[in-house]
């Protein structure tokens, strides 16, 4: 079994969801390369986007949380956000068949 598992989901300002998509755009590569990151996804609505993250180890999410490109990331996206995001440790619930009913690596 993978490390934590969480969904983030920030709510955009009118106007602003191109924007705020753009920024984890640019960010993704970086995201991705750093070390124990499994999955780091981006999903989008009208206003809501919703980022789901798989890390290898706490340790590996301690050190994204308190890393640079997360820092630059949210400085990027702060103005464009309607308020604080939400995050949620989630514990994967498999169901169905098993490619179908539950992330890899969780």
């Amino acid at each position: 079994m993978s490390g934590p598992l969480l969904s983030h989901e920030v709510r955009t300002r009118p106007g602003r969801r191109e924007d705020v998509l753009a920024a984890f755009r640019r960010h993704a590569a970086a995201v991705h390369a750093e070390p124990g990151c499994l999955l780091c996804a981006a999903h989008a609505g009208e206003v809501r986007v919703t980022v789901v993250e798989n890390w290898a180890d706490q340790a590996a999410l301690d050190a994204h949380s308190a890393g640079p490109v997360l820092a630059a990331l949210g400085g990027e996206i702060a103005d464009a956000l309607a308020g604080p995001g939400d995050v949620a440790v989630l514990e994967p619930v498999p169901a169905g068949e098993p490619e179908k009913g539950q992330l890899p690596n969780t």
